[in-house]
């Protein structure tokens, strides 16, 4: 569950800064970057408290 929400997190960190240098590069425009950058925002705020700064347990 721990590995899901990490990668649910980094995916939300990812749509909230590519879409930024797409723009840059006039592949999107700033209308589709501000829905994915408020997709990738509401999906870091989401996931990230809940596996940010635990202690890793060993299930080893």
């Amino acid at each position: 569950m721990r590995k899901l929400l990490i990668i649910l997190s980094f995916l939300g960190l990812a749509l909230t800064v590519i879409p930024a240098f797409l723009v840059y590069h006039e592949v999107i425009d700033f209308a589709n970057h501000k829905t994915l950058a408020l997709i990738g925002t509401l999906l870091w705020l989401g996931t990230a408290p809940f596996w940010m700064n635990k202690k890793k347990t060993s299930n080893a």
